[in-house]
């Protein structure tokens, strides 16, 4: 039903790939988001979270050189499990502490990169704009419906992104103390894509229609991409994913492999929540955004 359709949102969809790591630990965790541009002019669109994230990996960079020229400079002054304790607490460094994240952009433009970053005042969205770029790496861009009364329950979506990362082109450099991207290994991850039906709106605060759940989950690295009908046409943008309780809990012994085991089951509906494209339209709009309608 989608071959043609996801061929088409494959154009102009595309994966930031990010990589993660801890204080005081050495591995690194990789993770993905996805982008789709919507014109020639460099804007792309993605999840306000999303774009939190590409904020916080230069807080986090500010905030661990600061740490380490703080321990650089109170070294000999007392003993340094103690300078490095009061300096945690002062950082607030834990086990559990995010310290570095790094970002690469996957087939989007040629350098050098310079982005800016629109945020939506309360929903989750954000405009990205590529600038100064010597290429822009698409050159096919979503079409919106003009008219948008056709998006109600029953209607058939896709969505596209890139949920299971594999690529490897990383390292921790233990000299340096810092994760790096590498010219080894796999630079690439699938992308991935999930259909499912409109089952509801959602509404904001006011009563206003901000998205609608779809009835199967977004996966975790398809915030950000492209919710679109079997002819590529875009009706929204994948955001969230959500837990309804069915009240179906199960506890029953069962036999497994000759023996009586104990099993516990609680069900849950994982549905997705996707952002409205009268949402996404208008959000263009008041940025000057231009998109293709049809």
């Amino acid at each position: 039903m989608f071959v043609q359709a996801i061929a088409t949102a494959s154009t102009f969809t595309r994966p930031i790939h990010i990589i993660t790591r801890y204080y005081l630990s050495e591995e690194i965790h990789p993770g993905a988001a996805t982008l789709f541009f919507v014109n020639a002019d460099g804007w792309a669109l993605t999840c306000k979270h999303v774009g939190q994230y590409l904020v916080a990996s230069e807080q986090l960079a500010v905030k661990l050189k600061a740490f380490e020229d703080d321990l650089a400079a109170q070294r000999g002054k007392k003993k340094e499990k103690q300078i490095i304790r009061e300096l945690e607490t002062k950082y607030k460094f834990s086990s559990k502490t995010l310290v570095e994240i790094r970002n690469r952009f996957v087939n989007c433009i040629e350098v050098p990169l310079n982005l800016q970053i629109k945020f939506h005042p309360t929903l989750d969205i954000a405009l990205l704009h590529f600038t100064g770029f010597t290429k822009l790496l698409c050159a096919n861009f979503p079409l919106f419906p003009r008219d948008t009364t056709g998006l109600k329950q029953g209607k058939f979506l896709c969505r596209l992104g890139f949920p299971f990362p594999e690529f490897t082109n990383y390292e921790f450099d233990q000299g340096k103390m810092r994760m790096n991207w590498t010219s080894t290994g796999k630079s690439t991850t699938p992308q991935f894509p999930i259909e499912g039906m409109v089952t509801r709106h959602l509404l904001d605060t006011t009563g206003a229609v901000m998205g609608f759940e779809m009835s199967t989950p977004g996966l975790r690295g398809q915030s950000g991409g492209p919710a679109f009908d079997i002819d590529g046409k875009v009706w929204g943008m994948q955001c969230a994913t959500n837990h309804l309780d069915l009240n179906f809990d199960v506890k029953k012994d069962v036999v497994r492999d000759g023996e009586i085991r104990k099993v516990k089951d609680y069900a849950f509906l994982n549905v997705g929540h996707c952002v409205h494209i009268d949402v996404l339209k208008t959000f263009m709009r008041e940025h000057n955004v231009g998109f293709q309608e049809g």
